[in-house]
Formats: C-alpha cells, structure tokens, sequence
C-alpha cells in the first residue's frame, strides 16, 4: 500500500492501489470508491492475465525473442491512462500526467515481475 500511496502524489494520478493475482482483496488510494475499486482491479488483473497469455502465444512464433515474461501494460483513453505492472496500477490523467515518470518510479519499486505469480 505504501507504492499506492507514492503514486496518488504523482502529478495527473487520480487514483492508485494494488489487487491479489486470486482477485480476492484489493488497496487503494485516490478518486474512486470501493466499488469503482473493485472493479478496476478486476479489470487490471483480467487484463494482465490476457496479456500473459498475448504474450505466451508470441513466444511459441518467436521464442527468445524477449517479449518473456511480461511485465505490465497500459491502456489510453481519451481522458486518462491505465497503467499497470506486475499487481500494481495507477489511473492517469492525460493532460496532466506523465507516464515516463510514472513508469519510472513504478519499475524502481517493483523491479522484475515475477510471472509464476499470475
């Protein structure tokens, strides 16, 4: 929760928290309820689950090809911006987030992923 925490004080972050790779608890902090919460990390953790599977698929046409193992994602609107690495996401807004910085700190305090987790 403390990462969360870290990122709600990025500029353009509306809202950030951490969700189990069992999509059974969830931690946030920011802009939205338990409700929207909740929702969000279901959709984070459907989503990096796809992406993991994306990802095992372009493996077996090019294998070692460094696209393993996944790391995270992000997802544009046209308001604001998903961010997401390993079980960890940060909703941005465009026009006044950055997302190199946001990544940046995101990869110093996650490090590498872990994929046996998901």
């Amino acid at each position: 929760m403390a990462l969360a925490a870290e990122l709600i004080n990025q500029p353009g972050v509306i809202a950030a928290g951490e969700y189990s790779y069992r999509g059974d608890r969830f931690s946030y902090k920011g802009e939205m309820n338990d409700d929207m919460a909740k929702m969000a990390a279901i959709m984070c953790r459907a989503t990096t689950m796809s992406e993991h599977m994306q990802v095992n698929m372009l493996e077996s046409f090019c294998p070692n090809c460094g696209s393993t193992p996944p790391q995270g994602w992000i997802v544009r609107g046209p308001g604001f911006t998903v961010c997401n690495l390993g079980n960890v996401f940060a909703f941005v807004k465009n026009d006044t987030g950055t997302l190199n910085g946001l990544m940046k700190l995101m990869r110093e305090r996650i490090g590498i992923v872990d994929s046996s987790l998901v």
